[in-house]
């Protein structure tokens, strides 16, 4: 896939072909060493947490002890349909915590979103925030606090790398979804309300601080939801691995961790809702996986899932599942050792890395089929294509230290071997 300047050379009886890169593999290469030398130099924290059964009921107290004042309680109209709001309102008006509750977020958080939360948050005086949800309350809440940063810029000035650096409000995160963990990452991807664009905003101050983990908050998640974000961990986890060039040990350790957590327990919770134990484990996997990421990164899973997040409205863990096999497929030899390895974590057998590999992206379809997620894309446009490369390829391309750099015309084909 990478285009390369061949030169052919014959001496006497050898002869030998030197590939030399061209620009566009020099610059992303000269790019990510860079960011992985910067790497050993940042400050990966993950948020301090309270976990287990029960443990949202001591949210009050830890807000108190950590100062948080008048918070902003961030969380979506479904969460508030099923319940699971008032409960955490319930939590901290008996507690005594003085709040404010936001709870329009759309499922796809938008620019507009993050603009009437940051209005609410300034007029009620609010110190800190409370988001309760899987990652769209998450990314919102993020949102705001880069918006506390920086009032008067645009959600499309922040997106990107390393764009807010300064301090936010402090941020508590309680997740109902074992899936985005966006709990531990450093990242809000929050789609544009006029053009529909959906691309993250990147920077560690974002990282929460706090996280409350109680498995009991993910009991009422519908078996569909918890096939799509059990999926959309994997990806994180998957993606973080085969990159592997910015990663340590430690991360790698996490992800591998979490592949294997999200093997054995991902299927049982999607069988029976009120497994806490499958619960519990699903929870760590999100949170190994999130923290993987975060200094791993993800890759062009997420950079043509999130454009179908943006245009279409697509849910993100859905869309991470249906990609995911066919991206890892579609890098070929390049991942296969690293797929080999997840499969070696899972128990999975073949008598190659590449048999293990292939039986590793298998199992992940056979999970589709099982849980009725689709095999392909049916939503995208043909007027839609070329943006869809474009946003991707300007996410992805030089950040995104992937087993195999795409371009433009490898997007495309890519599109359309997985649309119906």
């Amino acid at each position: 896939m990478l285009e390369y300047a061949v030169i052919s050379c014959t001496a006497g009886k050898s002869n030998t072909t030197m590939k030399i890169p061209d620009f566009y593999d020099i610059y992303c290469n000269t790019f990510q060493l860079a960011i992985k030398l910067a790497n050993y130099v940042v400050n990966y924290r993950m948020p301090e947490y309270i976990f287990g059964k029960g443990s949202l009921d001591r949210l009050p107290q830890l807000l108190k002890d950590k100062e948080a004042g008048k918070v902003l309680f961030v969380t979506d109209p479904g969460l508030v349909k099923l319940g699971m709001a008032k409960r955490v309102e319930d939590s901290m008006r008996k507690g005594g915590v003085e709040f404010v509750t936001f709870s329009s977020v759309e499922q796809n958080p938008t620019s507009d979103n993050v603009e009437e939360g940051f209005r609410i948050f300034r007029e009620n005086g609010c110190n800190s925030i409370v988001a309760l949800g899987g990652g769209s309350p998450m990314d919102c809440s993020k949102g705001i606090c880069a918006k506390a940063a920086h009032p008067r810029r645009k959600i499309s000035q922040m997106q990107g790398l390393l764009r807010v650096h300064w301090k936010v409000p402090k941020l508590f995160a309680i997740p109902t979804m074992a899936g985005t963990g966006s709990e531990t990452t450093f990242a809000a991807v929050i789609t544009d309300s006029k053009t529909r664009h959906k691309a993250p905003i990147n920077d560690f101050v974002l990282i929460p601080r706090y996280a409350v983990l109680d498995p009991e908050m993910t009991v009422g998640i519908p078996p569909a939801l918890t096939a799509a974000t059990g999926m959309d961990a994997l990806s994180h986890a998957v993606e973080s691995y085969t990159n592997h060039k910015y990663n340590t040990r430690f991360e790698d350790l996490l992800a591998i961790n979490a592949v294997r957590l999200i093997y054995d327990n991902l299927y049982k919770a999607y069988l029976d809702g009120s497994d806490i134990t499958a619960r519990e484990n699903l929870q760590i996997a999100a949170l190994y996986a999130g923290r993987a990421f975060t200094r791993g990164g993800v890759g062009y899973v997420h950079a043509i899932g999130h454009t179908l997040g943006g245009l279409y409205g697509v849910h993100h863990g859905k869309a991470m599942a249906i990609l995911l096999p066919h991206v890892m497929s579609a890098f070929g030899p390049a991942a296969h050792k690293r797929l080999a390895e997840l499969a070696n974590a899972c128990g999975i057998k073949g008598s190659s890395d590449a048999e293990k590999a292939e039986a590793f992206i298998s199992w992940i379809e056979d999970m589709k089929r099982k849980m009725d997620i689709p095999e392909y894309l049916d939503m995208i446009k043909d007027k839609d294509v070329d943006q869809i490369i474009r946003w991707a390829m300007k996410e992805a391309n030089p950040l995104y230290p992937t087993p195999v750099l795409w371009r433009y015309d490898d997007f495309r084909d890519f599109i359309e071997s997985v649309r119906v």
